[in-house]
């Protein structure tokens, strides 16, 4: 068994670790390695047929603005809150999906969950549709269109899909 079966995640990980504790100590590089290391160890036998990643530099860009877009999003979702209840439009969007790896479709999912305001309800992969909750979206097809290409665009050049 190789030390580091998913050297990418042990990557993410790490750096998600310093970004966590926004300290750089010794411990902290300590701990970061120990979590990068341990995570994909014991977590490798779920995951059989992971997909390769063509374009690791443009995921690390993708991994910035996914973050960027996260904070963003915050914002936003607050100024919803503490607004006028009627400005808000909630519903169910639904994103037709290029992607047919099941990995990567996760990962799109995972990411617009992760994305306050948005959740990923089911991804149904014979229709080939992801079902989406968004919080307010007054057009649900430029939601979906955002989601294509903002998120399953770069997804697909990334792992090659």
């Amino acid at each position: 068994m190789k030390l580091l079966p998913m050297p990418w995640l042990s990557l993410a990980i790490a750096g998600l670790w310093f970004v966590l504790v926004s300290a750089f100590t010794l411990n902290s590089l300590v701990m970061a390695m120990l979590v990068a290391v341990a995570i994909p160890l014991a977590t490798a036998r779920f995951w059989p047929d992971r997909p390769e990643l063509h374009k690791p530099l443009q995921a690390v860009g993708f991994f910035a603005m996914v973050m960027g877009d996260i904070v963003i999003a915050n914002f936003e979702l607050a100024r919803l809150i503490l607004g006028p209840i009627r400005r808000i439009r909630p519903q169910f969007v639904d994103v037709p999906l290029e992607i047919e790896d099941p990995f990567v479709a996760t990962i799109l999912a995972s990411i617009v969950s992760l994305t306050p305001g948005t959740v990923s309800i089911d991804i149904d992969r014979q229709a080939r549709m992801l079902r989406v909750h968004a919080f307010n979206a007054e057009d649900a097809a430029r939601v979906a269109a955002d989601i294509k290409r903002r998120y399953e665009r770069p997804l697909k050049e990334i792992f090659g899909c």
